[in-house]
């Protein structure tokens, strides 16, 4: 850090439109700072990517921007609409799907009413036309379920759809939860280690699925420790450490950066 400025190496990179705009977000719990005044944009139909160390407030920043935990300083920002202390539902109904680092799915419900869950969120039926199952709400049950067997299908599950998805083996409920995240179309998809726990062909197959989500055009915020995943997948990487940013570039730019080395090295890498 230099003059109290970020050792950035790509204030340069990102452009276009920003889709989602953090501003010195902070989070503490008591005494203890997990996010200090950190500051990235993502702009439309980019994956970006945010490494960092164990413990560094990765997640911490994912909870905060999808209403999990309220923010303690800063501001976010939704294609210029202020969503700083929304409440997780109504940010996801605005557009923001997000995964979590241990899968959280309904474990006695088939994979099919999984993914459901994530488009009737979206949908929002009118109560009248539920308590009277009017055309209009058939319709969107029918639109509903065709949109799920299709992102079903889309993760590679579709031939399971009515299986229980407690048990599926655990690469299975990870792209499953990706498929209900999809289920939101949403305009920002966050993932939170969608690698963390597979196994390699596990990891190669969800490689497959996030591959494609990227060719799709989606725009995409992943935090993951499998660098294989991020270095192919990411066109711009965010580092940070004690949660603070450190370093921000290209995957090339942030391989080399000395502060990201010591970040997860040691000094003296």
């Amino acid at each position: 850090m230099k003059d109290g400025r970020i050792d950035s190496i790509a204030g340069r990179a990102g452009s276009g439109t920003a889709v989602l705009d953090a501003r010195d977000v902070g989070k503490e719990f008591g005494g203890l700072t997990a996010v200090r005044a950190l500051s990235l944009r993502v702009f439309e139909g980019e994956v970006l990517g945010l490494i960092g160390p164990n413990g560094s407030g990765k997640t911490t920043f994912f909870n905060v921007v999808t209403g999990v935990h309220r923010a303690s300083g800063g501001r976010v920002t939704h294609r210029g609409r202020d969503i700083t202390d929304w409440p997780a539902y109504r940010i996801a109904q605005r557009g923001i799907a997000r995964t979590f680092q241990h899968a959280r799915i309904f474990h006695n419900a088939s994979a099919l009413e999984n993914v459901l869950v994530g488009r009737h969120l979206a949908a929002r039926s009118r109560m009248l036309h539920v308590l009277f199952a009017t055309g209009e709400y058939r319709r969107r049950e029918r639109e509903a379920r065709e949109c799920a067997l299709r992102n079903l299908e889309f993760v590679g599950l579709a031939d399971r759809a009515d299986e229980r998805a407690g048990d599926f083996p655990y690469g299975a409920m990870k792209r499953l939860e990706i498929a209900r995240a999809l289920s939101l179309d949403p305009d920002v998809l966050m993932l939170d280690e969608p690698a963390a726990g597979l196994n390699p062909r596990e990891a190669d197959d969800l490689m497959k699925v996030l591959q494609e989500i990227r060719a799709a055009g989606r725009t995409i915020v992943i935090i993951e420790h499998n660098m294989r995943i991020v270095m192919s997948l990411c066109q711009r990487i965010v580092v940070i450490d004690t949660g603070s940013k450190i370093a921000e570039g290209s995957p090339k730019e942030v391989q080399g950066h000395p502060r990201v080395r010591e970040a997860y090295l040691g000094r003296g890498a």
